[in-house]
């Protein structure tokens, strides 16, 4: 089951974050079609939101036709994301940096903010 994190620093609006981590888990293989999203009710008690936030991101996913909902049953993945190339050498990079970074001292907070640093500083390389 997908479970919703918040940066409330980040800047980026509540919803996005939600429609955007449903998009990362689709990418990753997480989330599948036909798999069903977390209730509105499940989101709200885990994150502490409004519930029109999670029904806005949840609307938002359903314009995108990545989502449907089904009155009485939830909301479900409707199609992926399309195939993507796989990504095995880089996860295990990956794996093993975070496994630096934990020896290193760092918490699950601090690395967050290193990748995200990271990502920001290397945006401009891509489209540069």
């Amino acid at each position: 089951m997908l479970i919703f994190h918040l940066d409330r620093r980040s800047g980026v609006a509540t919803y996005l974050q939600l429609v955007h981590q449903v998009k990362q888990a689709l990418r990753l293989g997480v989330l599948r079609p036909g798999d069903k999203l977390p209730t509105a009710k499940e989101v709200v008690a885990e994150l502490a939101i409004n519930p029109n936030t999670v029904l806005k991101a949840y609307r938002e996913l359903e314009r995108e036709g990545l989502a449907i909902g089904r009155p009485g049953l939830g909301t479900f993945i409707e199609r992926g994301l399309g195939a993507r190339a796989d990504h095995g050498h880089l996860r295990t990079a990956l794996h093993a940096w975070f496994r630096d970074a934990r020896a290193a001292g760092l918490g699950p907070e601090d690395i967050r903010a290193l990748f995200d640093a990271v990502a920001a500083e290397t945006q401009g390389e891509r489209t540069a």
